[in-house]
């Protein structure tokens, strides 16, 4: 006998339902103090095609470093405008974007500091449950010190890093399986 999950035991594929915010990829709207980007990229199945209707979630730091989280009493600034929190589906070509500023360094477990980084978490049909995995800025030099990115192998690092493409642009690409997977971390 061969078990194959049923639609209900799957995290997708109706974000439709309840999931609708219409500007939710703007994760720090206009006036929120910091330098802003704009990310984007595609979601890739273990072949290299695109994933229609995933979904993405951000979460993050602001500028100074803190989280827009009752947790974080931090003692530094905090916009009220800043959500800190972002979701986007997936277009047809499997692309997403999301707009924000960028995050400053956030406490490391046991110490020391955190490189800025984006926490993302990935839905989509199939999946049983859902993937979490980083974003890292290039060029950012708190990079070779972050504990969490130090964790992965060398070889794929570059799947947590992030491509510059312009002032404040950025691309990253999330392959789901196959050559060049993107990193993903256990809960």
């Amino acid at each position: 006998m061969t078990l194959v999950p049923t639609a209900s035991q799957t995290v997708g594929p109706y974000w439709a339902i309840g999931l609708d915010w219409p500007v939710a990829w703007q994760v720090a709207p206009d006036g929120v103090a910091g330098e802003r980007f704009l990310l984007t990229g595609r979601l890739l199945d273990a072949a290299g095609e695109p994933v229609p209707d995933g979904v993405l979630e951000l979460w993050q730091a602001n500028a100074e470093g803190r989280y827009a989280h009752p947790e974080d009493r931090q003692n530094k600034p905090l916009d009220q405008r800043f959500l800190g929190f972002g979701r986007c589906g997936t277009r047809p070509d499997g692309s997403f974007r999301f707009a924000s500023v960028k995050p400053g360094p956030v406490p490391a477990p046991g110490g020391g500091l955190q490189a800025p980084h984006l926490t993302i978490g990935i839905f989509a049909r199939g999946l049983l449950a859902r993937l979490a995995t980083r974003v890292y800025f290039p060029d950012e030099a708190a990079n070779a010190t972050d504990p969490v990115l130090a964790l992965v192998e060398p070889a794929r690092r570059g799947t947590l890093i992030a491509k510059a493409e312009g002032p404040g642009r950025y691309s990253w690409d999330v392959r789901l399986q196959g050559a060049g997977e993107t990193v993903f971390f256990a809960f």
